[in-house]
């Protein structure tokens, strides 16, 4: 009997052992295939399929390749005088030092920049500072062709400048609308930081409009966190799809590098300044012959006012359209053509819209009483000499 249960028990663990062992080997095959999938997996995200509902490209190279070759390094150079020492001519002076007492001294100072060809026939934009003064300006093709450039015209009021160069087989780059740029879409910097060569870096619109900074006359920055460095400035700033949407120009930055707050000039802006100064040679806009000021609350107090925005008056240009339109310093106005105007930098911007001749209304408060004025709009003066390259 008790040799029978034992045999009974060796049976039933006899048979245990036989499952487990069925169960492992039935298990093996799927624990060596584990490791495929997960390989499959990466190369589904390197391949750049979307996956688990995000969106957006993987790589932004497409859009590179079709707007670096219209990004062109820009190299200039300008003969520096040093004066000589006033004492340089004194006898005594000359007795010491003999031969070494030298007249002035000149000497090269080079720079470098960004710019980006808009036409196939040769037209550069780039900034203003960048060929300011300059004797020559070469420019640098991806494709390592150099050649020499000549300045159309500049617009410093926006830091802006046109320059022309000769070549066949030119590329120009494709126009985006940075009007309808928003804060967080994706943009790309292409310049030429440092002078190490055509480099792109990556960052979203921080954001749009900025104004009030003091860096040109006509301001309406697109912020970005792309890192610009020195060397970027005329450079381009392109949306996801290789399209010009800025031309590179400030940084704000304490140490010189970047800090993540770069400005752009709007390609919308740009673009009209460019069409100007092709045309004109110059760029052409109204002017009133003001000297405008925001009025603060604590001047509409002063003035005994109850409104608490318009453009106070300072001083009027003599002969000026301002004082032919009878306009007189004290004057506040509150709306340019029905068009209510909040601050002086505003009421400047929506005053050089507009062509000389134009007419325009003028509504404000004098003493406390409403008047209007009908002022015709002169030329702005050039805030600078063109340069005659």
């Amino acid at each position: 009997m008790r040799m029978s249960k034992l045999i009974l028990f060796l049976a039933q663990a006899t048979a245990v052992g036989l499952v487990a062992a069925a169960v492992l080997v039935w298990f093996m095959p799927s624990l060596q295939r584990e490791p495929t999938t997960v390989v499959e997996v990466r190369e589904r995200v390197d391949s750049g399929t979307p996956s688990g509902g995000l969106s957006g490209p993987v790589s932004y190279a497409d859009a590179v390749a079709q707007a670096a070759p219209a990004v062109v390094n820009i190299y200039t150079a300008k003969v520096i005088t040093q004066r000589a020492h006033p004492l340089i001519n004194d006898p005594l002076f000359q007795y010491f030092f003999g031969e070494q007492a030298t007249g002035d001294r000149q000497r090269l100072q080079t720079s470098l920049g960004s710019g980006v060809l808009l036409s196939t026939q040769g037209h550069v934009l780039t900034n203003n500072h960048v060929v300011t003064d300059a004797d020559q300006i070469q420019v640098m093709l991806g494709d390592g062709r150099s050649l020499e450039a000549a300045i159309v015209g500049v617009d410093p009021e926006t830091d802006l400048a046109v320059l022309k160069v000769t070549a066949d087989n030119l590329p120009s780059i494709v126009l985006g609308n940075s009007e309808r740029l928003r804060v967080g879409d994706v943009v790309l910097a292409i310049g030429n930081p440092f002078g190490v060569g055509q480099t792109v870096t990556q960052g979203i619109v921080s954001a749009t409009g900025r104004n009030q900074l003091g860096i040109n006359t006509f301001e309406n920055f697109i912020q970005t966190d792309a890192a610009i460095n020195p060397g970027n400035s005329g450079g381009a700033l392109i949306n996801a799809h290789g399209e010009l949407v800025g031309i590179n120009t400030a940084i704000f930055s304490k140490s010189g590098g970047s800090q993540g707050i770069g400005f752009a000039i709007p390609i919308s802006l740009a673009r009209d300044v460019m069409q100007q100064i092709t045309e004109h040679g110059a760029v052409v806009r109204g002017w009133l012959g003001i000297e405008a000021q925001d009025l603060t609350p604590a001047l509409a107090q002063s003035f005994g006012l109850k409104i608490s925005q318009g453009v106070l008056i300072a001083g009027v240009q003599r002969d000026g359209p301002a004082e032919q339109a009878g306009l007189q310093p004290g004057d506040i106005i509150t709306a340019l053509n029905k068009q209510p105007v909040s601050n002086a930098r505003e009421s400047m911007n929506q005053i050089a819209g507009n062509p000389p001749g134009t007419e325009l209304l003028v509504q404000g408060l004098r003493k406390g009483q409403p008047f209007t004025a009908q002022a015709r709009i002169g030329q702005r003066p050039p805030a600078a000499p063109i340069s005659p390259n």
